[in-house]
């Protein structure tokens, strides 16, 4: 059997401060059909970070599918992930000129650049 590929992502967004507490509150607790469509088309290993003194959100997630693309439209397809995406946008402020919201033509989350990585393993 052979390892799928794997695609590190890292994306930033700005959390409204009015929204802090709200917005680790539903993520205490999110929605298992949100989960089931991450699960579904292939993201794992899935965080959110929050760094306070400048609002911003860090989301890091591997992808281990073969179509991204695809994959991703799917996620945007799935009407319970549109419902929270409506809940947690209205939360967040893209650095995205233009973006109006998850899922659409102008990404709401930004791509960060990986500039480093180092997985380990054995010594020599």
């Amino acid at each position: 059997m052979s390892t799928p590929h794997t695609k590190r992502i890292c994306q930033i967004i700005k959390l409204k401060p009015e929204c802090v507490d709200e917005y680790k509150e539903i993520h205490s607790n999110v929605w298992p059909g949100v989960l089931n469509a991450l699960r579904q088309y292939h993201i794992v290993d899935y965080s959110i970070n929050h760094y306070p003194p400048l609002n911003l959100l860090i989301a890091n997630f591997k992808y281990t599918g073969s179509d991204f693309e695809k994959d991703m439209k799917a996620i945007g397809d799935d009407e319970e992930t549109q419902r929270w995406w409506k809940l947690t946008d209205s939360m967040q402020e893209s650095f995205n000129d233009g973006a109006s919201g998850s899922g659409k033509e102008i990404p709401w989350w930004t791509d960060v650049e990986e500039v480093f990585r180092f997985e380990g393993g054995s010594s020599a």
